[in-house]
């Protein structure tokens, strides 16, 4: 393997993590309604779990209201047990045409919670991407060892890596800290 290819297969391994961090982060509530708290929610439809993005239509009416408004009516019982097992702690309430889910406003403590699980889910994400830094370089050392790399271009490589890292680590810690004023603010 070349550098840029090893390079460009770490940074396609860093995005992903930074991009599953920031799928993670939209599911943790805040003091306002978001529809990313349910769209991932698991819905029994025709004896398959289905995501309750593909099932309805949401939106936020209000700052704290989800409104899911189901494509079809016959699977609203399902959408409001599903909401119910999930551990969200929101109560629906249907008219069998839409149901309408109220958010409530986060106390100081469950706001540090959650504040508490977006840095175990960053520090799970920088994690990911130190082992990715790691493979690349193992892999980068192989090649050498190999003599398909240089001992120059291994460092040169290396470095690239590094850069990498620092970039995609940065990218974390933006989200996680975004995340957190979110939470925190009333």
């Amino acid at each position: 393997m070349s550098i840029e290819e090893i390079t460009f297969e770490a940074e396609e391994r860093m995005e992903k993590s930074v991009t599953l961090l920031a799928d993670q982060l939209r599911g943790i509530r805040t003091g306002r309604a978001n529809t990313g708290l349910v769209e991932s929610i698991r819905v029994e439809y025709y004896g398959s779990p289905t995501p309750l993005k593909q099932l309805a239509n949401l939106s936020t009416p209000e700052p704290q209201q989800i409104l899911i408004r189901p494509f079809d009516t016959s699977v609203i019982g399902d959408i409001i047990k599903a909401i119910q097992t999930s551990d969200l702690g929101l109560t629906p309430n249907s008219d069998n045409k839409v149901i309408r889910l109220n958010v409530p406003p986060l106390s100081v403590e469950q706001r540090k919670k959650l504040v508490g699980r977006v840095k175990d889910l960053a520090e799970e994400a920088r994690v990911s991407i130190r082992n990715i830094r790691r493979d690349a370089n193992k892999t980068a050392d192989a090649e050498t060892a190999d003599k398909i790399l240089t001992e120059d271009d291994l460092v040169r490589c290396k470095d690239e890596i590094q850069a990498l890292t620092k970039k995609y680590e940065g990218k974390v810690n933006d989200l996680a800290e975004r995340k957190e004023a979110e939470i925190m603010e009333e």
